[in-house]
């Protein structure tokens, strides 16, 4: 068996997401190849976006959220702003030889971008690879519409349902497996175990607070609200602060002098053990960080969301029983006042949680792939095979102009 999984680099989840998948098939034997899109493009072009969103997502918060919002409403007819356009410019014929020097059983991608290439490929029939589009959020992202001529799309759960429909898929494209995650995550430790491994105090409430592998978002200011919490039931915090140095350097000069003891980390592999360690996680809405928390039947308390997507995925959990959200109104120590005092509250948090939580999401979609590639191709039948007879390097004007007729 042999893959392909097409990535961005745009935040983490993207690549996190392929690595997850990748992890699964090399399980079972098959061997899988992770693409950076932009990166085979143009490397720098590729720097460029992945510095770019992080920048325009932290400082230009409200800048990013215009723009998502005009990409959402934007009506199939407004084509001189599709990326479709742009990445025309891109070298796409030296993607469709790269696909072509192997033969690959399926290709995975996990952004519109690389889907709306391998769609307009397919319906060329420049390649007759099965194609797998790969949600990393738990709503789709403007662009998805144009990936419908993809053979599969795998959605976070079934009530996604409607969405799809709404961007042109049909009900046996759909697959609700899951947004897939480490199989790490599958695998429980009871509380008090994981808290002694951890070398904390395995009789306190926990709490783990997570930025994202950035430390996005103010996290000590957070830390300073949770640490003032005047309540009559001690707890104790785990705080990781990703690759953010001064993030670290700032929350550990607060746990010196806190009131609930404190493990603040920086980037780490222990995450699994600090989800099983805690009663409830505060973070940001990664489609990634609450698929891995719903997979430990862990409530959430949502902050500092991006702007977009993070809306999106905060309204699916809220909308669901899943989460808490602060705002300017209930800040993070209200909500976190809330589940300490309301056994009630979180015991029914988790039962929401289990009615969506996908901890064999990798497994699943693993299976499928497995099936996939021990399924024959069905070639339509065709006077001709178009991608012999027209050269690569002069395919790229008529697809792309093809498409748009």
């Amino acid at each position: 068996m042999n893959f392909l999984i097409l990535s961005v680099t745009a935040g983490e989840g993207h690549n996190s997401t392929a690595r997850a998948i990748r992890t699964e098939l090399e399980n079972r034997g098959a061997d899988c190849t992770i693409l950076d899109t932009f990166d085979y493009f143009s490397p720098e072009f590729a720097k460029l976006i992945s510095e770019g969103y992080l920048l325009v997502t932290e400082k230009a918060k409200f800048a990013w959220k215009f723009g998502y919002e005009l990409a959402e409403k934007r009506r199939a007819s407004e084509r001189e702003y599709t990326p479709a356009n742009l990445i025309k410019r891109a070298g796409a014929e030296e993607l469709a030889e790269y696909i072509r020097a192997d033969d690959y059983d399926a290709i995975l991608f996990t952004h519109p971008f690389a889907g709306i290439l391998l769609g307009i490929m397919k319906k060329k029939r420049i390649i007759t690879n099965r194609t797998v589009g790969i949600l990393t959020d738990f709503t789709f992202h403007p662009y998805w519409e144009d990936c419908t001529a993809n053979d599969y799309v795998v959605v976070p759960d079934r009530l996604l349902l409607p969405q799809a429909r709404r961007k042109g898929f049909a009900d046996d494209q759909i697959l609700s497996f899951g947004i897939p995650i480490n199989p790490k995550f599958s695998e429980t430790m009871p509380q008090k175990e994981a808290r002694r491994f951890l070398g904390i105090d395995e009789n306190l409430r926990t709490f783990l607070v997570m930025g994202g592998s950035m430390g996005y978002g103010n996290m000590a200011e957070n830390v300073r609200k949770i640490d003032a919490l005047d309540t009559e039931q001690d707890f104790q915090l785990i705080v990781v602060c990703g690759n953010n140095a001064d993030m670290k350097e700032d929350i550990d000069r607060i746990a010196k002098t806190s009131r609930h003891p404190m493990l603040v980390t920086g980037f780490v592999k222990t995450i699994p053990q600090m989800m099983d360690a805690s009663d409830a996680i505060i973070t940001k809405p990664g489609g990634l960080t609450t698929s891995e928390a719903l997979a430990k039947h862990l409530p959430m308390i949502i902050a500092n969301p991006i702007p977009g997507q993070e809306e999106r995925n905060a309204e699916f959990l809220l909308n669901n029983g899943c989460a808490l959200a602060t705002s300017d109104t209930c800040p993070i120590d209200e909500c976190l006042y809330q589940l300490l005092t309301s056994d009630v509250r979180l015991s029914a948090m988790r039962d929401c949680i289990a009615a969506i939580a996908k901890p064999d999401s990798a497994a699943m979609l693993g299976q499928f792939l497995e099936d996939l590639a021990h399924t024959p191709v069905i070639e339509p039948d065709t006077d001709e095979d178009f991608s012999k007879t027209h050269p690569v390097e002069t395919i790229e004007n008529m697809y792309f102009d093809l498409y748009w007729e």
